[in-house]
């Protein structure tokens, strides 16, 4: 036994080093997203009003920005020091974080797959949700303007779904320019136009069917965003199966590097 030396601090540098490179880029990943949310919210007055995060009916983009970045901030906070400090509380909440995430995400998917019909309500609720306070956020407004142009599509399920927003309601009692039409996002592009036009929505929904297909888009976002997905099933597999190696390279390796600080530690004594 006491011929035998330990070898740990040689594996547990290489260990260090992969951690801190796999971590730091996440680390100001998340600072930069962080940055981005905090300056739209300032931009739009909520740091100076906190009360004004409750007053949006719909989805406010800006929270995507703030959790996301918050989440990568604290995970490369700790994959970084820990490994660099050789802290083994940072890097065991690493990895447990990071299984937990990781675990999250594969129930998510399972039951997305098994309730798909539920998530297909809650998707169309979410969208009708947030087409009543289109005009509430402008962060929101471009999201659903960006949304509807890339997917070509208008409203959740079609363009009738624009009835729920007070501007573009049929109703006698709307006085809005915009009544009975929709957002210039639900227009159909001509290629030869290159200036947008803001007012191309403006009463479509007050010609006939047949008419409406030739200005705008009449299909609903949740088909061609199901459409999108077949299409693009490959990709989109490829992309959540890569993250996921990410995730389970990240566990095993800060586990392994808490492991042999300890026993090393130990050795030591």
């Amino acid at each position: 036994m006491s011929g035998k030396h330990y070898k740990g601090p040689e594996v547990s540098c290489c260990i260090k080093y992969f951690i801190f490179g796999f971590n730091v880029i996440f680390w100001f990943l998340g600072i930069a997203f962080l940055g981005i949310g905090l300056w739209a919210w300032n931009e739009k007055g909520v740091l100076s009003n906190i009360s004004s995060i409750t007053d949006l009916g719909g989805f406010d983009p800006v929270w995507l920005f703030l959790v996301v970045g918050g989440v990568m901030f604290i995970l490369g906070f700790a994959g970084c020091i820990g490994a660099l400090r050789e802290n083994t509380f940072l890097l065991k909440f690493f990895s447990v974080f990071l299984g937990i995430i990781f675990f999250l995400e594969l129930t998510a998917g399972v039951l997305a797959f098994v309730f798909k019909d539920w998530i297909k309500d809650q998707l169309y609720f979410f969208i009708n949700n947030n087409i009543r306070a289109y005009r509430d956020d402008i962060d929101l407004q471009n999201l659903i303007d960006f949304t509807q142009e890339y997917w070509q599509c208008c409203g959740a399920f079609g363009a009738d779904d624009w009835n729920l927003n007070i501007y573009f309601n049929c109703t006698d009692s709307n006085a809005s320019r915009e009544r009975c039409g929709v957002p210039f996002s639900c227009c159909t592009k001509d290629p030869a136009e290159d200036v947008i036009n803001t007012q191309c929505g403006y009463d479509a929904r007050q010609k006939p069917e047949v008419d409406q297909q030739i200005v705008i888009y009449t299909k609903g976002c949740v088909p061609q965003f199901e459409k999108w997905l077949q299409d693009n099933l490959t990709i989109v597999a490829g992309i959540f199966i890569g993250i996921a190696l990410l995730q389970v390279a990240g566990v095993p390796q800060a586990a392994v590097a808490a492991v042999l600080q300890i026993i090393q530690s130990l050795c030591n004594h």
